[in-house]
């Protein structure tokens, strides 16, 4: 029969398992990876060393040990969708940026006697 701890050790292990696929898949990149395998080795610890979650919350101040993982998955939940909301800005002003120099750089094109882009896109999709 499968308790909370070892069901907790063998997720680790399977989600473990899981990212070092993707990872050469080329489906999961190096700072990601490091992210969920950080994720993988917590849930294992977890699983293995239940005590650990125990003294944490003596530790720590918190009367109900059990939610101290609770608490800190959320944080750490929170904080990525954080980073990601962040990188996700980034993307959208380089990409703004770069359509924004695109436009420049045609409109310059068309300015020295180039073709204009209009008929060089509908060139394009005829050929």
């Amino acid at each position: 029969m499968l308790t909370g701890p070892i069901t907790s050790a063998i997720l680790g292990v399977v989600l473990a398992g899981a990212i070092l696929f993707l990872v050469r898949r080329d489906h999961l990149h190096g700072p990601y990876a490091v992210w969920w395998f950080a994720v993988a080795a917590a849930t294992f610890v977890l699983g293995v060393f239940p005590g650990v979650v125990t003294w944490l919350g003596h530790a720590t101040g918190i009367v109900y040990a059990p939610v101290l993982p609770i608490i800190v998955g959320l944080s750490l939940v929170l904080i990525r969708l954080l980073k990601l909301d962040i990188d996700r800005s980034r993307q959208e002003r380089r990409l703004r940026r770069l359509t924004q120099k695109l436009a420049i750089l045609e409109q310059e094109l068309e300015r020295l006697g180039g073709r204009p882009a209009e008929k060089a896109e509908a060139d394009e999709e005829s050929a």
